[in-house]
């Protein structure tokens, strides 16, 4: 069991260490892609990854085929700019497609609305992002973890807690 976290610079930190360190937890192999392909800081200046010796990815250097697991961590300022990146969201809507799990959080759901992958669906994000989620499709609902098909999601960090619940139990 592999899983591959995808975000970038300013992410927001417990949104990002909760699901790692939970993981790794799990005893699934956890490997992070950044945007910028090296450690960032999030938000609140934490260092991302928190673990120094791991190794950073780019998305040259990942494949769907390589991961059961994708999490979407939030951090509006991260994801305005992850948005933008076309591999990266051709890799989240392969990985819809190849019905993996995806876990995403907050205003990851950016991502999941420009990987096309939300519509008719059931999906949470940040509470800022309803109007977004709705005219892209989705049926935006607001409960502590939300799980249609392969996606997770929730909106705010204040869920972490049941949302990881249901993406463990989704890969077991």
């Amino acid at each position: 069991m592999k899983a591959i976290i995808i975000s970038g610079n300013l992410a927001q930190d417990h949104e990002f260490i909760y699901p790692y360190y939970r993981l790794l937890e799990e005893g699934i192999e956890v490997d992070v892609c950044m945007l910028e392909g090296k450690p960032v800081k999030g938000f609140l200046g934490t260092t991302l990854p928190p673990n120094k010796d791991q190794k950073v990815k780019n998305i040259n250097q990942v494949k769907t085929k390589d991961y059961n697991i994708l999490v979407l961590p939030g951090g509006v300022k991260a994801m305005e700019k992850v948005r933008q990146e076309k591999k990266i969201i051709k890799f989240i809507s392969d990985f819809n497609k190849e019905k993996k799990v995806i876990a995403c959080i907050c205003s990851g759901a950016q991502l999941l609305i420009s990987a096309k992958v939300v519509k008719n669906r059931n999906i949470a994000g940040y509470y800022s992002m309803k109007d977004d989620l709705i005219n892209a499709g989705a049926n935006y609902t607001d409960m502590p973890a939300v799980v249609d098909k392969n996606i997770v999601t929730t909106a705010h960090y204040k869920d972490m807690g049941p949302w990881m619940r249901e993406v463990i139990k989704k890969i077991k």
